[in-house]
């Protein structure tokens, strides 16, 4: 048998099994003790009674005018006895029985006191210098019953008190580890990226050492991202200068040479430092989604950000994106901004991987997922697994970033959002899709979701 892991289950366990096991042997040792004393005074009532029987039978014996005759006491009315007994002489001839009293019972008379066999318990005494002689028998099942009735008046409450007072370790080791539990489904409810201190208030002195230690911890890790974030933030922010100064300078140095070598070279290093650029804004928008501001006080229709994101990314690839949206507002507490960061990277994505005239389909529905779907071949799924990793490309060749899942599944991981991604898409053979459910406004959605649907 294993130990329970739970340790509010081990106290209450061991506590419960060791205040019985005390009962128990604390009962045991009170039974002993009470047969003890139940014997001492059974041997004095046994005693007592030879002591008070024997003058009586002397007298009737001696005034008796048949000498070695056996008289039976009768019983003035039903009763039990407990106490039988014989009166002899010296040749060991029954002078005098008790009603009950079978003189096979009684061994012969050897000396005053106790003796025992298998069944009786007796006591023997004489008078007239050892011419008459009494033994009082009692049964030993009469003494072994009274003891069990005691033991069982004794042991019965405690068949009661037992439940009652394990019951009662259960609710005090609970109400003590009340504190724990709270510190534990504090801990338990936070998300991945929440790293702020948790509530250690009333845990017991043994356990505030862990916390402290845990949310030393904490504190040294939310540094340690804080400063990677700020890093890579203001890496990315301070080359945005130099390099748009390089790209221009490439491209003058394009306009002034004639040399098709140089031109070359010239437009080698323009795409070179314009992928640099692309990177510099992904590890800027990778801060943001890791660290910034997502959700807003009050909601707003998201509708009107996916339309500027599409229309911009329409520009570059015309006749290549269509959005569906609904035609009641899509209402979210999620930051329009950082909407539109994920929505343009499932967007420039779809339309990397994708066909060079496949179409890429975005579709906001009224309850707030986001799909996001093109007509590209299908992904292996050792593949599709990792592919939210950062600077994880589909394929070697592919000239992306490796970023753009990896902003998505961050912004996703921030806002307790389920992030699917499906290949072959929903209902096709082949394409990739992928399906975001944001924050809707409660008590909207359900609205929504009857409401109609418009292409833009």
């Amino acid at each position: 048998m294993t130990a329970p892991r739970s340790l509010q289950a081990r106290l209450g366990l061991w506590l419960g099994l060791l205040l019985t096991l005390l009962w128990v042997a604390a009962a045991s040792v009170t039974a002993v003790m009470l047969r003890k004393e139940i014997n001492e005074v059974f041997d004095s009532a046994l005693q007592e009674t030879a002591q008070r029987l024997l003058p009586l039978a002397v007298m009737d014996i001696v005034d008796r005018e048949d000498d070695g005759a056996t008289q039976r006491l009768g019983a003035l009315r039903g009763h039990d006895e407990y106490f039988t007994y014989v009166v002899r002489d010296a040749q060991g001839r029954v002078l005098l029985q008790s009603h009950a009293a079978d003189p096979a019972v009684f061994p012969p008379y050897v000396k005053p006191g106790f003796s025992q066999t298998a069944q009786h318990r007796i006591y023997s005494d004489e008078a007239l210098k050892g011419s008459l002689r009494i033994s009082v028998a009692e049964p030993l099942a009469h003494r072994a019953s009274v003891l069990r009735e005691i033991v069982l008046a004794l042991g019965l409450p405690l068949l009661l008190v037992i439940p009652v007072a394990l019951l009662t370790i259960v609710l005090v080791v609970r109400a003590s580890l009340a504190p724990l539990r709270r510190f534990s489904a504090r801990l338990a409810s936070r998300g991945g990226r929440d790293l702020s201190a948790v509530p250690a208030d009333g845990l017991p002195a043994e356990i505030t050492p862990v916390a402290a230690a845990l949310n030393d911890v904490l504190a040294r890790l939310k540094a340690a991202f804080e400063a990677e974030r700020s890093f890579a933030s203001h890496a990315a922010h301070e080359l945005r200068t130099p390099l748009a100064g390089a790209i221009a300078q490439a491209q003058r140095l394009r306009g002034e040479t004639a040399d098709p070598a140089a031109q070359a070279r010239a437009a080698g290093i323009e795409a070179t430092l314009k992928r640099l650029t692309r990177l510099s804004e992904r590890l800027m928008q990778l801060a943001r989604a890791e660290g910034g501001r997502l959700r807003l006080d009050a909601p707003r229709d998201l509708r009107p950000a996916a339309r500027i994101v599409v229309e911009d990314a329409a520009r570059g690839s015309p006749g290549r994106v269509r959005l569906t949206l609904p035609q009641t507002p899509v209402l979210s507490d999620l930051d329009p901004d950082a909407f539109g960061i994920l929505l343009r990277n499932l967007v420039d994505n779809a339309l990397r991987h994708g066909k060079e005239d496949g179409i890429v389909e975005v579709d906001l529905a009224p309850g707030g997922t986001l799909r996001v779907v093109n007509d590209g071949p299908v992904v292996p799924p050792e593949t599709l697994s990792r592919l939210t990793a950062r600077f994880e490309r589909g394929t070697a060749g592919n000239e992306g970033s490796g970023l753009g899942l990896a902003i998505v599944a961050a912004i996703a991981d921030r806002l307790c959002s389920s992030l699917v991604l499906r290949s072959p898409a929903t209902g096709r053979d082949a394409g990739f899709e992928v399906a975001i459910a944001l924050p809707a406004e409660p008590g909207l959605a359900a609205d929504q979701t009857a409401a109609g649907r418009t292409d833009a």
